[in-house]
């Protein structure tokens, strides 16, 4: 009966209801960087504005395996006379091996937990980039994917029943 319990406690022998996560492999799927209006952008005062977009994508590319993509666009503008000092857009990837999860617990690993994972080298990817540009460093806050992830659901959700 011990036996038993600890069988059914470690999962049994069955290991496709056992939890598996790894990450992979880490790596920079997409990178950019643009001056357009280099060198005159440097003659002026710097006043720089920032817009920043962000979005996450993912894909099953192979038995429990998929890939997160984090892509970060940041256009930054000079707030003196509009001029875009640069354009910056990385997509930070990254395959994780994923298995023994249900479909929710799933979608919000690939939603919110992986794209966490990812972002602090998009962040330094793009950092790097700004740097080698001659700007100023460019370090972008965190950022709370599980709210972004929450708010995407509730925005399914409320879609959802405007259909009905």
């Amino acid at each position: 009966m011990a036996e038993d319990n600890n069988q059914a406690a470690q999962g049994g022998n069955d290991t496709q209801n056992q939890l598996q996560f790894s990450m992979q492999r880490i790596y920079v799927k997409d990178v950019s960087f643009e001056s357009p209006n280099a060198p005159s952008v440097f003659q002026n005062a710097f006043k720089p504005k920032v817009g920043l977009d962000l979005n996450t994508t993912s894909e099953q590319v192979g038995e429990n395996l998929y890939e997160v993509v984090v892509k970060v666009t940041a256009q930054v503008t000079n707030n003196e006379d509009g001029a875009t000092a640069f354009l910056v857009e990385v997509e930070q990837a990254g395959l994780f091996r994923i298995a023994g999860l249900s479909d929710d617990q799933l979608d919000h690993t690939l939603g919110a937990f992986c794209p966490n994972m990812l972002f602090p080298y998009a962040r330094e990817c793009i950092d790097n980039l700004v740097n080698r540009g001659s700007f100023p460093p460019l370090m972008l806050s965190p950022v709370n994917f599980e709210a972004m992830y929450a708010q995407k659901k509730k925005r399914e959700s409320e879609a959802a029943e405007n259909v009905q």
